[in-house]
């Protein structure tokens, strides 16, 4: 028998034991199949040592979504076939998670899907689109963490195999890649919120294709504006200004205010960024008179989320980025004053926008008071875009009042290297 030296790397450098990496893959296992894993320690052991080389399926998918790399990398050595298969290239391997992570869901999270050549109809895609809610209620509420977005990719890979096994007329087939486009947008949103823009990029490219394929023009409009943000984190602002632009420019933008001014709100911040002042100015404001032109009607669940506290935000950010800091701090407490209650995720981000407004005011105390009231409580770290709001916020404390009895106070509460 021969180590298995790269699980052993990979568990170093995630800081994992034995019993721990047992325990979390069991977890996986359950969130996939709906039964609680029995891994223990000694299975950990057995892979650790080699003397299991390569994992039942289930095992591997776990591990795989652990640690984001494919069973192969992670040192494990598949059976030999009986008839060679082809090669595989970097592209395949990468999908490898996700299209057998929909084959051991289908059944938990689309019952009754079809099988062999079965026609596949609207009642598919509405038990998909019945998921797809579901995840966006829980990215609003709490944030999208590795294990929904690997659900979510799941639920994307589910809706093509349905198109690869059944007939389905051009109608059904154009919702399917929709939906499947939506579900890869929502893995997108989870990888950019936690700061991940390698795995955000994959995602970006793969949604595009499909929402094209769908025609949904919604679709696309969502995923250049989340574009937009992605390339803000990786400081391309020329791409993020083209990016918002083609959000902005979709269909669904003339015809529907909403669209319209959720679009010109993020050009607006994404302007901003850019140093572009006039015309975030400009996008400000024919973002706040779509906004007065909303009407009811029915719309994909992905924007049930703008309303007047994340009009409110985007434009606390935008002037935030314009260094308007005290128009910023007006924003954000109207943001935060509409914020439905149960969006406690935006409720921390908008929190450690306006304490940094407040302190960019000169007012420290003010702002450690509002930064200290929305930490999470101990034991809960700050990952992705929010914890590293709370960084700069740190920084800046540090250098406009570091020694006093204030950092002191702040120190006390931020947890320190709970922010990657």
């Amino acid at each position: 028998m021969t180590a298995n030296v790269f699980l052993a790397a990979a568990m170093e450098r995630a800081g994992l034991g034995q019993a721990e990496l047992a325990e979390r893959l069991n977890r996986r296992i359950e969130q996939l199949t709906g039964s609680p894993g029995n891994l223990s320690d000694r299975h950990i052991r057995h892979w650790l040592t080699g003397k299991t080389r390569w994992p039942q399926r289930r095992q591997r998918l776990v591990l795989e979504a652990e640690f984001g790399v494919s069973a192969e990398e992670l040192g494990f050595i598949a059976r030999a076939r009986i008839t060679p298969a082809p090669p595989e290239d970097d592209d395949v391997r990468r999908r490898t998670f996700t299209t057998a992570a929909a084959s051991f869901t289908a059944t938990a999270l689309a019952p009754g899907a079809p099988s062999g050549t079965s026609r596949i109809g609207m009642a598919d895609a509405d038990r998909l689109e019945a998921n797809f809610a579901r995840l966006i209620h829980a990215d609003n509420t709490a944030g999208l963490s590795v294990d929904l977005e690997t659900r979510a990719l799941a639920h994307a890979q589910h809706a093509l195999d349905l198109m690869a096994i059944g007939v389905a007329t051009e109608r059904v087939r154009k919702r399917l890649y929709a939906l499947a486009a939506a579900f890869t947008g929502t893995a997108l949103w989870a990888a950019i919120d936690r700061m991940e823009p390698d795995r955000a990029g994959r995602h970006l490219d793969r949604g595009l294709r499909l929402a094209r394929l769908s025609g949904d023009t919604a679709m696309e409009m969502r995923l250049w504006g989340h574009a937009s943000v992605l390339y803000v984190q990786q400081r391309r602002l020329p791409d993020a200004v083209s990016a918002a632009e083609m959000s902005s420019t979709t269909h669904v933008c003339r015809r529907d205010p909403l669209f319209r001014s959720l679009a010109a709100a993020r050009l607006a911040a994404v302007h901003a960024q850019a140093g572009e002042r006039a015309a975030a100015h400009r996008a400000l404001s024919r973002a706040d008179a779509a906004f007065h032109r909303i009407n009811a009607m029915e719309r994909p669940a992905f924007v049930d989320f703008y309303d007047r506290a994340e009009f409110e935000g985007l434009a606390g950010i935008t002037m935030l980025r314009l260094a308007r800091h005290e128009e910023a701090e007006g924003h954000l407490h109207h943001a935060l004053a509409c914020l439905r209650p149960e969006f406690h995720r935006n409720r921390v981000y908008y929190s450690a926008l306006l304490a940094t407004a407040q302190l960019r005011q000169g007012e420290a105390e003010a702002a450690c008071a509002t930064a200290v009231a929305s930490l999470p409580s101990p034991g809960h770290d700050l990952p992705g875009r929010t914890g590293a709001l709370f960084a700069q916020f740190d920084r800046d404390l540090t250098i406009q009042a570091g020694g006093t009895s204030l950092a002191a106070d702040w120190a006390a509460h931020y947890p320190r290297g709970a922010t990657a």
